[in-house]
């Protein structure tokens, strides 16, 4: 299994390696980009049965990466000859596209041509046809494409063409790990400061009107002056993410883009009240148990924050809402997912029959 240790990809790596670790698999976790933190190589060394693999050749989406590319995929393939795995899971694309031997399952977590496109309300310029290329080689050639949410793989589907075969299979996080706790009069939010995409300003824009302390996770921060009500925490760990949705009455995502979203997945399983952007993800996903907003309508965001900060009933609806609809994307469901569809690329390739599947 390939990973990285920039964001939500890791988190997705090691919860879904963990519990295959509980079905008795082993994985071989082969880590590229940015080296980890000693923290989050603690997180990965407490997992059993997983053995790491350590590089820091520049990820795909990264600034002239062609060359650590390249040198990226002979390590990989190396890594196969000496392991011989039953399975390659692959969470970036480009490497999709190697002379594997086993079966590859390609999990497309986010693309820069759907990324641009949702941010810039245009497509990307033409610097990234190299990476659309490579991209598209690497979806084409794997055996099967998964996509966290419908519209992902549609979004895939747009820029990079079909994939042999595909399925969705919804994220899933512990409900056991993400509790509701004691409310408190907070506003969460989650997310890469730095990243256009999340839309952080347009909460921070929003705060100084409201009542409510705002507090932020995320790498990045802001030069400019603060409302006083408004807290940047950084980059924090997961269990830190977890008392801080446990406490938060409401959680709000603002985003241009999300493939799917894991902090609003994790903030609805501890009963924070959803105010979401009306993009086709969130709407998939959380459509009648949170409240929608354009993203680039500071107005209707205020508004729907503070209509949940005045009304105690209607938060309590629609975190009670937020919550059933989160146990439908419980961890088991995912892992089971991924089990049965590596259970499948397992088999002789002429019995491969009927792979594309929606896994809901």
């Amino acid at each position: 299994m390939t990973t990285d240790a920039v964001g939500g990809v890791w988190d997705f790596s090691l919860q879904l390696a963990e519990s295959l670790a509980d079905y008795g698999l082993e994985i071989a976790l082969a880590i590229m980009g940015p080296l980890p933190s000693e923290k989050q190589i603690n997180e990965v060394q407490r997992i059993p049965k997983i053995t790491v693999f350590e590089s820091a050749y520049r990820l795909e989406w990264m600034e002239d990466p062609w060359e650590d590319v390249t040198r990226a995929g002979e390590w990989l393939l190396k890594l196969e000859q000496e392991l011989q795995p039953d399975i390659v899971h692959l969470n970036g694309y480009v490497h999709g596209s190697l002379n594997w031997k086993a079966p590859v399952c390609l999990v497309g977590h986010s693309c820069v041509l759907s990324w641009w496109n949702a941010v810039h309300h245009e497509p990307a310029p033409p610097s990234w046809s190299n990476y659309q290329s490579a991209v598209q080689k690497g979806i084409q050639h794997c055996d099967v494409l998964v996509a966290p949410s419908l519209s992902m793989l549609k979004m895939l589907e747009r820029w990079y063409g079909r994939a042999p075969a595909s399925s969705v299979i919804y994220n899933g996080r512990s409900a056991s790990r993400f509790r509701p706790g004691v409310k408190q009069p907070v506003i969460f939010s989650a997310g890469r400061l730095w990243d256009a995409a999340k839309n952080i300003d347009a909460l921070v824009r929003c705060a100084g009107d409201l009542p409510w302390q705002f507090v932020v996770a995320g790498e990045g921060g802001s030069e400019r002056a603060l409302p006083a009500n408004v807290c940047f925490l950084g980059k924090v760990s997961s269990d830190r993410i977890a008392q801080q949705v446990a406490q938060a009455s409401i959680y709000c995502s603002p985003a241009h883009y999300e493939a799917f979203g894991l902090s609003v997945l994790e903030a609805a399983l501890a009963g924070c009240a959803l105010v979401l952007s009306d993009i086709n993800s969130f709407q998939e996903l959380w459509d009648g148990a949170a409240l929608f907003v354009p993203p680039d309508d500071d107005g209707r965001l205020k508004q729907a924050l503070g209509a949940l900060i005045n009304d105690d009933r209607l938060r309590a609806d629609l975190a009670t809402a937020a919550r059933k609809r989160a146990q439908k994307y419980r961890l088991e469901t995912m892992v089971t997912g991924y089990l049965r569809l590596y259970e499948r690329l397992r088999r002789p390739r002429r019995h491969q029959e009927n792979l594309e599947i929606l896994s809901r």
